[in-house]
């Protein structure tokens, strides 16, 4: 089973997504690191831009195939082959739909083309795909004829497109079973998610006989976006025993796409997420303490993951239990019952318990003043249109006051850099910044929540405040103070 990943074509056709050379390239190498078999690196008809972005790539050497999209034009493969890429995505419009209002030619106009443009690219040395844009709402027969001039003329491939995403998996498998029996050459399929059903129907097309899957990490692509890789490659090894990708790099490409292109992942998002494996209710962290398959189908580290606990008000004693005991603490019951009501209190008022949260708690049962390491003396922040954003810190460090400043992208980034810069070689690290407004207006109570990592260990920690650099920095310190 071959992996076609698009995400630097199809996938920065995502609103609001615009990636630089430098992104290009770092996405590129994860994509050839954890195993893809062809990178889409762009289009190269697009820019100028893009264009050289894409030789740049071609020049790294990478094990995978590279191919650039074109259309059915021989200019677009004249681009392509500028870039130096081994591989030539042709897509041609196929329904009636897309060859009457947006090409306005005949269907045997089309036929007649994809010939010659498959032999136009064959002849420069290209390995050709014809992908049969709006396939999906193509009838079949057409869909044959089109796909039989392309493979008269060398093709390589084949694709059938479900360019709107509205093929069931019942329509899909069907399909499949029909192309990879009449025709002589591998078919792919290239799935969109507009009805929630991209993995669904790739893996249909897999058991019609697809030899080649297109994908797009965190699903990323127009309107609902396409088939995620993370998901895809799941499924095919858990129900099939099919080896695409390494799995267990997943979550890391998938978390320097999410920084790359700047879109958050929703927490819920499978296997990647946040929470993907995240506890809370006091049932299923009980259960998955006492073994983890009753709560989790495959354990995190399939793919890069871990395990965590978060606590609120569905939080039960042995969630409780066990993260006090990481903290090297031992509760009496009744310690313990003390602990689990005030964290359920908390839940109960609409407050998500982070670390910093949990530990205010422990140190209040166990009647200790937890003295701070690290402390904040003063603060002060300068931005401007016209000046480069500047924090200064006053910090007490174990009774050792230090004097930082530090420059960054804003304050909050400033100060962040200030207080890391205080710190030496404490190898803390901040892996994450939420904020949230609480409430309305222009004086809005600001919530920022963060992760702090030291090693293997990582915390969170969150503040409040009217002033977002000073909820970060509140945050940040609480964090830093947990792990050192």
């Amino acid at each position: 089973m071959l992996i076609l990943d698009t995400t630097l074509r199809d996938g920065e056709q995502t609103p609001g997504v615009s990636l630089t050379l430098e992104k290009r390239m770092a996405i590129a190498r994860k994509l050839d690191e954890i195993g893809v078999d062809i990178i889409e690196l762009g289009s190269a008809c697009a820019s100028v831009g893009e264009k050289q972005a894409m030789k740049a790539i071609v020049k790294e050497g990478l094990r995978a195939d590279t191919s650039s999209f074109a259309r059915a034009m021989k200019k677009d493969i004249d681009d392509a082959l500028g870039t130096d890429v081994n591989t030539l995505s042709l897509v041609v419009p196929t329904s009636d739909l897309h060859i009457e209002k947006k090409l306005k030619k005949t269907k045997q106009e089309v036929v007649a083309l994809t010939g010659e443009l498959v032999t136009y690219a064959k002849a420069h040395g290209l390995k050709v795909e014809v992908l049969a844009e709006d396939g999906s709402r193509t009838e079949f027969n057409s869909l044959v004829e089109i796909f039989s001039a392309g493979i008269a003329a060398k093709a390589d491939r084949v694709c059938v497109c479900d360019t709107v995403g509205v093929w069931n998996p019942e329509i899909t498998f069907g399909i499949y079973k029909l192309l990879v029996e009449k025709l002589k050459v591998p078919v792919a399929f290239h799935g969109h998610n507009d009805l929630g059903l991209g993995v669904a129907n790739s893996l249909a097309a897999f058991r019609g006989g697809a030899s080649e899957l297109h994908v797009t990490v965190n699903g990323l692509g127009e309107r609902a976006g396409n088939c995620p890789l993370e998901e895809l490659a799941l499924d095919l090894k858990y129900f099939y025993d099919v080896r695409t990708v390494e799995l267990k790099k997943l979550s890391e490409l998938s978390k320097v796409v999410e920084t790359l292109t700047g879109l958050t992942l929703h927490a819920n998002k499978p296997l990647v997420g946040d929470n993907a494996f995240a506890h809370e209710s006091g049932i299923h962290v009980d259960g998955v303490l006492k073994h983890a398959s009753t709560y989790e189908p495959i354990t995190p580290e399939m793919v890069g993951q871990k395990r965590r606990f978060s606590f609120g008000k569905h939080s039960g004693r042995a969630g409780v239990k066990a993260k006090v005991e990481q903290m090297g603490v031992r509760f009496s019951d009744t310690q313990l019952e003390r602990a689990i009501a005030k964290v359920k209190e908390l839940g109960d008022k609409g407050k998500e318990v982070t670390d910093a949260d949990l530990h205010a708690i422990v140190y209040d049962i166990l009647g200790e003043q937890h003295e701070a390491k690290v402390k904040l003396e003063e603060f002060t922040a300068f931005t401007g249109n016209r000046v480069t954003p500047t924090a200064s810190v006053k910090l007490k460090i174990n009774g050792e006051v230090k004097v930082v400043a530090g420059i960054g992208d804003g304050p909050v980034d400033a100060a962040i850099s200030a207080i890391e810069k205080a710190l030496g070689g404490t190898n803390v690290k901040l892996t994450e910044y939420k904020v949230d407004a609480i409430t309305g207006g222009a004086n809005a109570l600001v919530h920022v929540k963060v992760k702090m990592k030291k090693g293997d260990r990582e915390v969170s920690a969150s503040a409040a405040e009217t002033d977002i650099v000073m909820a970060s920095v509140e945050a940040v310190l609480r964090g830093i103070n947990l792990l050192i």
